[in-house]
């Protein structure tokens, strides 16, 4: 007995997908559908540690009022590339009620939860694209001992490359453009 795929499955136009098409995706796609170099990568379910660690992040961060902290929405960085990063701090003047994806120019964080489906991703394709458009802070977190370990970046213009600015375990303080002070605990079950 064979079942057809969905239609969404089936290999993209010609040329690849563009940016602009992931939001017109058929009825049945996936939720969550990232961008990368013409190809649609389809998010894996989330481990309860990407979860509570996603919602920290965006419960702790106190931006200035100019500012505002969103959650697993896409960054346009080109024809062809429209990753969806964690959590962004973004310009509250880019978001309107059908707003889809930002601008790498209304992007002033972005931190990615590192899953062990998207460990390259994270770690080596995304932080170049997001620097390579200018993105000024990047945040990788990664997983110890079921603890949050946040690694911070920051672009270095000259050379449009990221620097390491930090590794925070327990507590998260630095600064951004505004200062950051966040606890990294997380109780197991979390309540």
């Amino acid at each position: 007995m064979s079942t057809a795929l969905p239609e969404w499955f089936y290999p993209g136009p010609p040329g690849g997908w563009t940016a602009d098409m992931l939001d017109h995706l058929p009825p049945g796609a996936p939720r969550h559908v990232e961008l990368i170099d013409g190809s649609l990568i389809m998010m894996s379910p989330q481990t309860a540690f990407h979860l509570y660690t996603i919602r920290l992040l965006e419960n702790a961060l106190k931006p200035p009022a100019r500012l505002a902290v969103v959650r697993e929405m896409t960054i346009t960085l080109g024809l062809r590339q429209r990753p969806e990063p964690d959590i962004l701090v973004v310009e509250k003047s880019a978001i309107g009620p059908k707003t889809t994806s930002f601008r790498p120019e209304d992007v002033h964080l972005v931190a990615e939860v590192v899953s062990e489906e998207s460990e390259e991703r994270d770690r080596s394709t995304k932080p170049i694209k997001y620097s390579d458009a200018g993105i000024r802070h990047f945040w990788r977190v990664e997983q110890e001992d079921g603890l949050p370990v946040v690694y911070t970046f920051e672009l270095e213009p000259a050379v449009r490359a990221y620097v390491p600015t930090g590794i925070h375990r327990k507590q998260l303080r630095t600064y951004v453009g505004f200062d950051v002070d966040i606890d990294l605990g997380l109780e197991w079950p979390p309540g």
